[in-house]
């Protein structure tokens, strides 16, 4: 997102954003209406609207708009293979649990399928109309085998005898041949032919291959060399030196394309009458049955192998596929009509990611380099982590604050030094080549006492998990699984360290996961410590994390599934008697969905109290703002761009109390997952994180309103004459760096 020309870059100006006007409490606590939820799902799809609002966005730099359509296409995967997947079992299997907002899973399926086919039909047009254009007015196309010339198809066909037939397995459909089995989100042409001898007609499913890319590069720029080379040639024999083409010239063709164009090489002998491409997204929500199992490694093993064939919930076809043919799939897949969705153009624009790589700074966001938090010194001449947090407490904000010189090198210090007799930690998801999981390796094999916990029911993530968990074990760490029935999603470190006579224990309690490549790309807050009270409180926890002891109450954190829920609530109806007593009271509140309804009711009941309520969510809220009698004291408002908001942090105004921590407001969180905040109580931290909060709700950022309706209204009017836009994200990189110009 761009920062509007009025902003000075030298000095971000940072207007504190004024709480809603309060109304006076009522004399008496009014009834909640029956309607005061908004459908959960549906709220998701209007985040995934959001999303798909910034590929629009012509201020966006061209290839990041072309990310916003891959992320899309990504997020609407996920959706479908997890929270329509879930529906349909319920609406299945006959049980007759309904949403808060009162539908049966049916309903909930109806309105998604409506819901879905229209913002996916958007979906392709942005790119279709707007994107697509663009792209190639930027010597960046993508072409159909058509608008090839006589070169590049000779060369094209050339690398399809070399590269993709042997690779290919036509698979006919006859009383011979079963009708094949068809992968999740694997794209496929499903081709009608003609047997010249007798005049049947065949149908076949071709599987575009998904272990190559899914564009083939026609044709590119020469290197210099080549370059100097043809100049060479040129100038010898009398002619003008040749031109070298664009730096930036890129064109791409569609995998599936050449393998269109060459249909013919598959069935030799047969007459291709059509081909349409298609795509099935089957149901991939794991149920791992823990209490039945004694050894959860071996049950998550079994069910990842069952996911690959789980039910279809979703066919997505071109939308110039016949009538004869979509049925054809309809009854051999036994899919609904009502879960298709018909596509113009490409299918699964998530490959529009490898568009993305193209070498082209100038179409994408400048690069940003994180800064090294000031008490850790410079990049160059780090300071020991551990004499900084003997010195006070620091507070990260990634990924303006590095993670590498920050959290990550709290950890690679801690496996280093000889002094730490002990480290423990929980591991949700890292990255491919983790440092983190290498410091871990390190630190054991220098004797010293390890444990990782490691969820490896990190949906999507697992078969990753349950290899870094096994290296681990090779090299003698202890891990540990977590526990049964409960995901450990909360993200903690423990270090523990001789000194002198004594025994310190280092903290790190954050909101994101252990993982230096998504710590550049997500936004995410931690804390790093040396308070006794909090290493106390940690070293409870692993230890119920790792044996069987029982705590569910702790000194200074809320942990859940026991405690997080009810501090929040006891936190809400304090900050309403608070403002009853004349306090300045106020509830400020930023996370990635609010769903629960017992959070959102305290919530309701703290406007009715006449407490301002401020809430920044990424995703889904069910919360309904701004109704007379209900909620006209709470605002909702969702800020997407460059980096995706991912921290959760409370701010309770009249306690004085600011709260970091792993759990959004939803039930899984709350109730099925081990939970972790963390109250910042040194007032230059919470100041930051104020100031966090005065920048996101500042009445100039950019960002989506949720009114009471449901319905979501970007703001401020940027085609407003005069109108002031600030965009957040831009502003804490340059309050980090004043540099950044």
């Amino acid at each position: 997102m761009r920062v509007s020309d009025t902003e000075t870059v030298k000095q971000p100006p940072l207007l504190p954003a004024a709480p809603p006007a309060a109304t006076p409490p009522p004399t008496t606590t009014p009834a909640l209406p029956q309607d005061r939820y908004v459908n959960r799902e549906l709220s998701w799809l209007d985040f995934n609207a959001r999303v798909l609002a910034l590929a629009e966005d012509t201020s966006q730099p061209l290839l990041e708009r072309a990310k916003f359509l891959a992320i899309f296409a990504s997020n609407l995967d996920e959706f479908y293979m997890v929270r329509v997947a879930g529906l349909k079992r319920r609406a299945e299997t006959g049980l007759s649990v309904r949403s808060a907002d009162g539908l049966s899973p049916t309903a909930q399926l109806e309105m998604i399928a409506a819901r879905t086919q229209e913002i996916a039909e958007r979906h392709a047009r942005v790119f279709l109309d707007q994107v697509l254009p663009a792209l190639t007015a930027e010597e960046i196309a993508i072409s159909r085998w058509s608008e090839l010339d006589e070169t590049e198809k000779q060369r094209m066909s050339g690398y399809f005898q070399d590269q993709v037939f042997p690779v290919l397995t036509p698979l006919a459909v006859d009383p011979a041949h079963p009708f094949p089995y068809i992968s999740g989100l694997s794209l496929n042409l499903a081709v009608t032919v003609k047997d010249s001898v007798t005049g049947g007609e065949h149908f076949a499913r071709v599987k575009v291959p998904d272990n190559v890319d899914r564009f083939v590069r026609v044709r590119r720029t020469p290197t210099a060399r080549e370059q100097a080379a043809a100049n060479r040639e040129s100038a010898a024999a009398g002619r003008e030196p040749a031109v070298a083409q664009s730096s930036s010239l890129a064109a791409f063709l569609p995998m599936e394309e050449l393998i269109a164009a060459h249909l013919d090489q598959l069935f030799p002998g047969m007459e291709v009458v059509e081909h349409h491409s298609f795509r099935i997204t089957r149901n991939a929500d794991l149920e791992v049955e823990e209490d039945r199992d004694e050894d959860l490694l071996q049950a998550l093993e079994r069910e990842l192998a069952r996911r690959r064939f789980g039910s279809p919930v979703r066919l997505e076809v071109s939308d110039d596929m016949t009538e004869h043919m979509l049925d054809l799939l309809l009854r051999e897949l036994d899919v609904d009509p009502g879960d298709v969705i018909q596509v113009p153009g490409l299918l699964d624009l998530s490959c529009l990611w490898q568009v993305y790589g193209v070498d082209r700074p100038n179409l994408k966001d400048a690069p940003y380099v994180p800064a090294t938090p000031p008490a850790f010194g410079e990049r160059e001449t780090p300071r020991n982590v551990f004499a900084a947090l003997r010195e006070g407490d620091v507070l990260v904000h990634h990924p303006y604050d590095s993670f590498s010189t920050s959290v990550q090198r709290f950890i690679e210090q801690a496996a280093a030094d000889p002094q730490v007799l002990a480290i423990k930690q929980t591991l949700y998801r890292t990255s491919g080549d983790s440092p983190i999981v290498n410091a871990l390796i390190d630190a054991a094999e220098a004797g010293k006492q390890v444990v990782a916990l490691v969820e490896i029911k990190a949906r999507f993530d697992e078969q990753a998990n349950i290899k870094w968990a096994r290296q681990l074990e090779q090299a003698g760490v202890h891990v540990v699984y977590g526990l049964v029935g409960l995901k450990t999603h909360c993200k903690t470190c423990l270090v523990v360290r001789r000194e002198g006579a004594t025994i310190r224990r280092y903290c790190h309690i954050g909101t994101g996961n252990y993982n230096p490549k998504t710590a550049r790309l997500y936004e995410d807050v931690g804390l790093l410590t040396a308070a006794p009270e909090i290493g106390a409180d940690l070293t409870d926890l692993f230890n119920s994390l790792t044996g069987y002891s029982r705590k569910a109450s702790y000194r200074n954190l809320l942990v859940a599934p026991t405690g997080v829920r009810a501090g929040i609530v006891e936190r809400i109806q304090r900050e309403v008697e608070l403002a009853a007593e004349g306090k300045d009271a106020r509830i400020r509140l930023k996370a990635n969905a609010i769903v629960d309804e017992q959070i959102i009711d305290a919530l309701y009941r703290a406007s009715n109290a006449g407490v301002p309520v401020e809430i920044v969510v990424r995703g889904i809220c069910s919360l309904r703002p701004g109704v007379p009698g209900m909620s006209e004291n709470i605002e909702v408002r969702s800020i997407l761009g460059r980096y995706l908001e991912h921290s959760r942090v409370l701010h309770f105004q009249a306690q004085n109390e600011y709260w970091i921590g792993s759990a959004d407001m939803m039930h899984r969180n709350l109730d099925r997952r081990v939970e972790v905040l963390a109250q910042v109580k040194d007032p230059r931290l919470s100041g930051q994180l104020g100031q966090m909060f005065d920048s996101a709700l500042n009445p100039a950022t950019r960002c989506w309103v949720l009114r009471e309706d449901g319905s979501w209204q970007a703001q401020p009017d940027r085609d407003a004459p005069g109108e002031e836009i600030r965009d957040h994200q831009e502003y804490l990189m340059r309050l980090r760096r004043p540099d950044r110009q």
